[in-house]
């Protein structure tokens, strides 16, 4: 048969012969196949209820494992927000006694310079904690302003056109947690 732009000319047509046989042999196999099963004399109903019947208690025991699944995540999850804070709180606890004996030692002593130190040590001794924990303070002073960074409490005029839109002061320090910003810097810009 040949083809020219989408013509076919109809005696061209009749002059191919069309095979049927792949259809033919498919079709026997499909009946020989039917009659294999009604020779079986067992209902193809029920070989048909069975399966459902397997697959409905498959589906029944695969949901019943996911649900309990789902229950049990959810409570080790209620259970590491109950209790996940503990190991930090525990390592709070040494900061706690320093303050509380800084505290008797400042109603007791004479000498301020000692007292100064022993507070100077006890802040140092809590930034390494907040350190060791992640927690790293934002630097703010003299850097350009951020809004994404920084939280802007009011502006202030500058002479010099060099502080126009740099951090003049930081009323209160910021922090971040492992790159996360956990508490923004509150600063005073240059205007």
């Amino acid at each position: 048969m040949k083809k020219n732009n989408d013509y076919i000319d109809p005696e061209e047509v009749h002059d191919e012969e069309v095979n049927l046989e792949p259809a033919k042999d498919e079709a026997d196999e499909l009946k020989a196949e039917i009659e294999d099963n009604l020779a079986d004399g067992s209902d193809p109903l029920e070989k048909l209820q069975t399966k459902y019947d397997e697959l409905n208690d498959s589906y029944l025991r695969l949901h019943a494992e996911f649900d309990n699944f789902r229950k049990r995540t959810m409570k080790e999850k209620a259970e590491i927000i109950k209790n996940g804070g503990e190991h930090v709180l525990t390592d709070m606890l040494p900061l706690a006694d320093d303050f509380e004996r800084a505290l008797e030692a400042l109603h007791t002593a004479e000498d301020k310079a000692a007292m100064v130190e022993g507070m100077d040590l006890i802040y140092s001794k809590f930034v390494s904690f907040l350190n060791q924990h992640g927690v790293r303070e934002i630097e703010a002073l003299g850097q350009p302003f951020d809004a994404d960074r920084f939280e802007a409490i009011t502006t202030v005029a500058v002479q010099d056109d060099s502080q126009k839109g740099v951090v003049i002061d930081c009323v209160q320090k910021g922090y971040q947690l492992n790159g996360k910003i956990i508490r923004y810097p509150k600063v005073i810009v240059g205007e």
